[in-house]
């Protein structure tokens, strides 16, 4: 038999062997991805993602230049045995079957799942604040939410300088190592970041208590001393929180944030209204005793902040009972790594330091506007010779009633950002430039859908909510606040993502820039319009909407610089711009015609649900959404079946 003929038999043979041992590989890694998933949830492993050469894919938060994998000072440059070690045969067959590796498809939809989740709890977590916030409103008045809104404004700053970043930069830290496959490096971080919880929580608390004097002194207030010393050891607890909280997020899986944003929110209301309404009277007793008609207000506040207290000290326990029942899961994942390096905790700490630095800069600088305008307005017209309890009443009417109103809409972009930046963070690790771009458009189109006809909503039914919500009190100022301030829904919901997509892009710098240069222009028109022009308490709010606006096009311009992204317009701003006008114009008339045969009560209801069912036909009509981007919602499934019933979609 020729020689060349005898290879061609032994070739077809071996085809022959191949084609029959290959999908019985195939069909059990698929078996054994399929159970992982299922069990796993997200919190499984993703085979396709080990990197067993010991390169990243590309350069993030842990590596260093030239993507190549960081060493610990005095490591040999020779690689290692488990680098140099091939693949094995079934990590090979189950890496190119693509059963148990996650979907593109997947991946991209997970991400505003999981925002989706985190939206819907911000959604719930705003109408409970809004609940007994009105009941809390009633029993210490605008004068008594004065004070605890100027106390809540300290307390964020200082929680931001202290660990309120820790969520952000534990989950960024954490998503970025296990794209890589380095699960005993994600532990190493997780607890590197508590220890520096406990330094950071422990330094705020200290700061908040022996401080409480002069903060509320420098704004004017002194009255707010005792809600200042309330919130001081909440920030301790809120340190580990963050921990935990990102920590949970960087294995993309945000339910554990949205059940404890809950239960928090659930028990701070209770105790909000119990605490606050027994040391209001308390407070009236003290009044006789000093002669003072200011402690019923003092106290009332303090009471409230009592129970953001014991709202975190319950998230936290939580926690703790979940991070119980993933243990035997965390510990068992560490022992599959073989990614064969592990960082130094000197080395973790470094990384988290300089990952939560410039979130802290940026965060405290786009935050640190409210306690800036309760000063500058607090000194401006106490200059102007008005008494310290009217300016804790007009700010008690802006923060206490018009934030509470405005912010909701604006925690759904917050939530969306909080699932993005994980998420942002492993595209960008994974050099997927795609999918980059899909998310952020994604994130954008997501909290414009919401903001706009949101914005549009509260400036129609300015009167009719406001009198419903706040019954009983006098709500002239607060209605025209809604009206002209409106907007802001749109541009801190805007500012809010786009910050966060420089976060996730590495581009920590850009977000603190942008944020100082808006807010030194909002600093100066704040002052000369309170100066100059005596707007009062409206000053402080177009000066915000002006700085969240500033924010988000230098932010606009900076993402554009950092990956060439260019904005769709019109089906992110066009398309629900001009169904929230129509939507708009149909709330007020339904309004109208309601309210000659029923009450206010009646009537906004029912014009609230004639504005939602507008704007949900029209903005599908006009191909604003698709089947993929309305079933990624909140309740999405439910909204595209009923869009088919009626034959929509």
């Amino acid at each position: 038999m020729p020689r060349q003929t005898r290879r061609a038999m032994e070739a077809e043979k071996e085809r022959a062997r191949n084609s029959q041992t290959i999908p019985g590989q195939r069909q059990t890694a698929r078996a054994v991805g399929a159970a992982r998933e299922a069990v796993g949830g997200g919190w499984q492993e993703r085979p396709g993602q080990s990197n067993r050469t010991g390169q990243t894919p590309g350069r993030s938060s842990g590596t260093a230049r030239g993507g190549q994998r960081p060493r610990s000072p005095g490591a040999s440059a020779r690689p290692t045995k488990t680098d140099r070690q091939p693949p094995r045969p079934a990590q090979a067959v189950r890496q190119g079957s693509g059963s148990s590796a996650p979907k593109k498809g997947s991946s991209g939809s997970n991400f505003l799942v999981q925002g989706s989740i985190l939206a819907a709890a911000g959604i719930v977590v705003r109408l409970i604040g809004m609940v007994y916030r009105i009941p809390l409103a009633r029993k210490i008045g605008d004068v008594g939410n004065g004070y605890y809104n100027a106390a809540y404004s300290i307390y964020s700053l200082l929680l931001i300088m202290s660990s309120y970043s820790l969520p952000v930069a534990v989950s960024k830290m954490i998503s970025a190592r296990l794209a890589r496959g380095q699960y005993r490096n994600s532990s190493r971080i997780f607890k590197a970041a508590l220890f520096y919880a406990t330094l950071a929580g422990l330094a705020g608390f200290l700061a908040l208590w022996f401080g409480a004097e002069y903060f509320a002194a420098a704004i004017s207030m002194p009255y707010s001393v005792y809600a200042i010393k309330a919130l001081a050891p909440t920030i301790w607890v809120m340190a580990y929180l963050g921990v935990l909280r990102g920590y949970f997020q960087g294995h993309s899986t945000m339910i554990p944030t949205a059940l404890s944003q809950i239960f928090e929110q659930v028990v701070n209301a209770v105790v909000s209204i119990v605490a606050a309404s027994v040391l209001f009277d308390m407070g009236l007793k003290s009044n006789l005793v000093f002669g003072d008609t200011e402690y019923s207000y003092a106290f009332g506040a303090a009471g409230g902040a009592v129970g953001t207290g014991a709202g975190a000290l319950t998230a936290f326990l939580l926690f703790l009972f979940l991070l119980v029942v993933y243990r035997p899961i965390m510990r068992r994942k560490a022992r599959r790594d073989k990614s064969g390096y592990r960082e130094s905790y000197g080395e973790i700490s470094r990384l988290l330091f300089f990952t939560i630095l410039p979130i802290i800069v940026s965060s405290a600088v786009y935050n640190i506007s409210n306690v800036i305008d309760n000063g500058i307005f607090g000194n401006v017209m106490k200059q102007l010779e008005v008494s310290d309890q009217e300016i804790a009443s007009h700010w008690g009417v802006y923060m206490g009633r018009y934030h509470l109103l405005f912010n909701i809409p604006v925690a759904i972009a917050n939530s969306l950002s909080s699932s993005l930046i994980p998420s942002l963070s492993k595209a960008v690790a994974e050099k997927n430039k795609r999918q980059v771009l899909a998310r952020i458009s994604s994130a954008i189109r997501f909290s414009m859908i919401i903001a706009i006809p949101s914005a549009v909503g509260l400036a129609v039914l300015a009167g009719p909510v406001s009198n419903l919500l706040f019954s009983g009190m006098d709500n002239a100022m607060l209605i025209t606040m809604m009206l002209a301030g409106s907007s802001a829904v749109v541009v801190f919901s805007l500012s809010t993502v786009t910050n966060a997509v420089l976060q996730g892009l590495n581009h920590m710098a850009a977000p603190i820039v942008n944020s100082a240069v808006s807010l030194v222009i909002h600093t100066g028109i704040l002052y000369v319009m309170l100066r100059v022009f005596r707007v009062g308490i409206y000053s402080v709010v177009y000066a915000n909407i002006l700085f969240a606006a500033l924010v988000c096009v230098l932010n606009g311009i900076s993402i554009a610089r950092a990956v060439r992204y260019r904005q769709e317009v019109i089906k992110t701003f066009l398309i629900p711009g001009v169904c929230s006008g129509v939507m708009g114009a149909a709330a007020w008339g339904m309004y109208r015609l309601c309210s000659k045969a029923a009450g206010n009560g009646i009537s906004t209801a029912a014009a609230i649900l004639a504005a939602v069912a507008v704007y949900f036909v029209l903005l599908i009509k006009l191909k604003g959404v698709d089947e993929k981007e309305l079933k990624g919602m909140p309740g999405g499934t439910r909204l595209f079946r009923l869009a088919r019933r009626f034959h929509l979609m």
